[in-house]
């Protein structure tokens, strides 16, 4: 049984309504009565203890650092409390406290690869001379520590006015990092703008619409670039691209998100923390957290631009899709909009049943590669988009130049492969087709339905039997797996078991599928009710 804080009654209501809030993801209510129960019982570990991460992920700084310190005094602190510790003492200009958590970070070891990073600002902070942080090739985190240096130590040479150390940092920085570019090139380009026009001006695509804003300001003369970065703001930085690192694994997912908001917190002012905390949220599923993240982010800077991008996918995750949409038409109208604009409304016509219009999208984000040479995930989509809005032709021909791009996919393979089975066109080719993309992925299932159904589809119902089975053992509760082998065990006369798979497909099953499956339980398999 979970235990409860020792306080009076007030208290407990507080915490009680909290804990409801906290079952309902209700994030800012839970967080506001754990607030409220904290002050009536300010010394409550139970409190402190669920306080402190729901403070973090609803973006309530005072309350993360109330409930920190008093973990702290207990040795309960998480290790990322570390991390919210240093970034309060560096936006305070709290060298010391900054320097002493700082070596905590390195006993407990977790985040420890940063130590070196976040001294060399404690070094600019402080103002005793500076020297630039070199990491240990024997520590076995440096591989780990390696993907930041290079920025950080940029940044740090930017804060001094140093650009000719900072140049060959920034390029380095810049290698390897296409989805965290437009954040590095912005915040570059504003630490050079006062300083080197030219060479913000240089850091910038002159073609692109994300940057726009930017070289415009800088051309004229109105920079909005910061006097110098912070130590605060270098940290944020780091902490923000770590979060945005890890992000896209579901096992860190949560951490990255209280990495971010803590990247936040210490950079209030910054748009880069509030754009990745925000893209986070919305993988996370709380769009509404993400869209009050990115209205953090003035409409007169730098990167409004890059958060209305976020914004799009934040007000689609809230289940607003009418104002996304709207929104990403705005966003792909513009000049030199790039394809991933495209791609973001041909998504979102596609959700909203416009499949043809989200093939025109998907087929404008292809105009930004050189012709004849667009990236085979584009034509997939463009493809598949054509299918569903039943040009069938058109859909055909764009899928055939994907494979041709593109042999080795299978996914894109299997795309192909069964709308031929579907319409029992070029079956033998088709079979062919996904008998290599079962090869290639051999533990999809989705995969290896689309060739158990070929062989079926092809007269070979022995050799489609045990492969629809392997199939509908990887995915139990898909309707197509499950109704493809109970027309395949209906046809080598196991009628029992097809009705038992057709069964267990009619349970998830809705509209004229449902239909055509209780037929089949109620009369068997006859043509007119067989499978696409």
């Amino acid at each position: 049984m979970a235990s409860v804080p020792s306080a009076a009654a007030p208290a407990l209501h507080d915490y009680a309504r909290a804990r409801l809030a906290d079952g309902d993801g209700a994030l800012a209510l839970a967080a506001e009565g754990y607030k409220a129960a904290l002050i009536r019982d300010p010394g409550s570990v139970d409190v402190a203890r669920r306080a402190y991460y729901q403070a973090i992920e609803s973006g309530d700084m005072t309350l993360a650092l109330r409930s920190a310190r008093l973990l702290e005094m207990v040795g309960l602190l998480p290790r990322d409390g570390v991390l919210l510790l240093i970034g309060d003492a560096l936006a305070r200009s709290d060298w010391s406290s900054a320097r002493q958590w700082t070596d905590r970070l390195v006993e407990q070891g977790n985040f420890a690869f940063m130590a070196p990073m976040i001294r060399g600002w404690l070094l600019l902070g402080e103002g005793g001379g500076y020297a630039p942080p070199v990491l240990d090739p024997a520590d076995r985190m440096a591989p780990l520590a390696s993907r930041f240096i290079a920025e950080q130590l940029a940044m740090q040479w930017l804060a001094q006015g140093q650009v000719t150390n900072a140049r060959p940092d920034m390029v380095r920085a810049q290698t390897g990092r296409p989805e965290d570019m437009p954040i590095m090139r912005l915040t570059f380009a504003g630490a050079l703008a006062r300083t080197d026009r030219a060479a913000a001006l240089a850091m910038l695509p002159i073609n692109g619409a994300i940057y726009a804003r930017a070289r415009t300001d800088i051309e004229a003369g109105r920079v909005r670039g910061q006097v110098a970065i912070s130590p605060a703001q270098g940290f944020a930085r780091l902490l923000a691209r770590l979060a945005d690192d890890i992000g896209g694994e579901p096992g860190t997912l949560e951490l990255a998100v209280r990495l971010a908001r803590i990247a936040s917190f210490a950079d209030p002012v910054g748009a880069g923390a509030h754009i990745i905390a925000a893209r986070l949220l919305t993988r996370v599923g709380l769009g509404e957290y993400a869209v009050a993240e990115l209205a953090k982010v003035p409409e007169s800077s730098w990167f409004r631009t890059l958060a209305d991008i976020e914004l799009v996918d934040a007000l689609a995750a809230q289940g607003d899709d009418a104002e996304a949409l709207a929104l990403a038409r705005r966003l792909a109208a513009m000049p030199d909009a790039e394809g991933e604009r495209q791609v973001r409304l041909g998504r979102l016509l596609a959700k909203a049943g416009d499949f043809y219009g989200a093939a025109s999208a998907f087929r404008a984000a292809q105009a930004s590669y050189a012709p004849g040479d667009p990236p085979w995930p584009l034509l997939l989509y463009e493809g598949s988009a054509l299918e569903q809005a039943g040009h069938w032709p058109e859909a055909r021909a764009v899928l055939q130049r994907a494979v041709r791009i593109a042999p080795g996919e299978p996914i894109v393979l299997n795309y192909l492969g069964y709308a031929q089975v579907e319409r029992r066109e070029n079956v033998e080719v088709a079979l062919a087709m996904l008998q290599k993309a079962s090869r290639l992925k051999p533990d999809d299932p989705s995969i290896t339905d689309s060739f158990g159904w070929a062989r079926f589809v092809s007269g070979d119902v022995e050799g489609a039997v045990p492969v629809l089975e392997r199939a509908a053992a990887g995915a139990p509760q898909d309707v197509t797996v499950n109704e493809h082998l109970g027309d395949a065990l209906w046809a080598a006369g196991r009628r029992y078991e097809a009705r038992y798979a057709w069964e267990a497909a009619a349970f998830f099953a809705d509209g004229k599928v449902a239909d055509r499956l209780e037929a089949k339980k109620r009369e068997g398999f006859k043509p007119e009710y067989a499978a696409p």
